[in-house]
């Protein structure tokens, strides 16, 4: 089973080489990355003033004792979550913070959020997924909060929960891009294989835009692909 990245490791900049495309990509690997993206996102957030105008029903009144990256892990690994429904939550961010600039993500809201979009983003992307009372009790709240929650984040983001398979592989490009220990592998036609590592603000070219595309149009032929768009 793959292991996220020591502290040494980080200081060391021992770089872990993951799939090109988000479906092969370990969960460990995926959770870790994404857990420290919001982490940095969360360092910057907390600097704003909180003020009655921009209270949520996702506040808490005080940071939860448990870590992100902690409540993370337990999320993935007692909710049985998707690759797909972990990366969409980056999207989710996005949406809701398009549609809502005075919303933030802080130590104050993450966790109501992450549990909360797990849930409908399960709902939305599986064919099979947990009750509101497990998501609740996983995530620590209870099923009436969790209700709640889950109607305000519906609503906050206009009921917008579909995402394509290009859109997922970009965010999970970009993720990979901004982290230190991790860089993209990418086969190339006479089959030997590329790593792949550029800066956090390059864009995927067009070609790459193209192929992608391609890559999951002849998924969504299959049969067997660990992949649910």
């Amino acid at each position: 089973m793959a292991t996220e990245p020591s502290t040494t490791a980080m200081n060391d900049v021992q770089v872990i080489q993951v799939p090109e495309y988000f479906y092969a990509v370990d969960i460990s690997y995926l959770t870790h990355m994404i857990a420290d993206m919001l982490g940095r996102l969360i360092t910057h957030n907390d600097l704003i003033p909180l003020t009655p105008s921009n209270l949520t029903r996702f506040h808490s009144r005080t940071p939860p004792n448990i870590s992100l990256n902690d409540y993370l892990r337990r999320i993935v690994k007692y909710a049985s979550v998707e690759k797909a429904c972990l990366l969409v939550l980056l999207i989710y961010i996005d949406r809701v913070c398009e549609l809502h600039p005075q919303f933030t993500i802080s130590s104050l809201t993450v966790h109501r959020f992450l549990i909360t979009a797990v849930t409908v983003s399960s709902k939305s992307l599986c064919d099979s997924y947990c009750t509101n009372s497990h998501y609740a009790k996983v995530g620590g709240i209870s099923t009436q909060e969790l209700n709640a929650l889950e109607l305000e984040f519906l609503r906050l983001i206009d009921w917008n929960l579909s995402s394509s398979g290009p859109v997922l592989q970009q965010y999970y490009t970009n993720l990979v891009q901004q982290h230190p220990c991790y860089e993209r592998e990418q086969t190339v036609v006479n089959g030997s294989t590329k790593r792949r590592r550029s800066s956090a603000a390059e864009s995927l070219p067009d070609d790459d835009d193209q192929e992608t595309a391609r890559h999951f149009d002849k998924l969504l032929q299959r049969d067997g692909i660990p992949y649910i768009a």
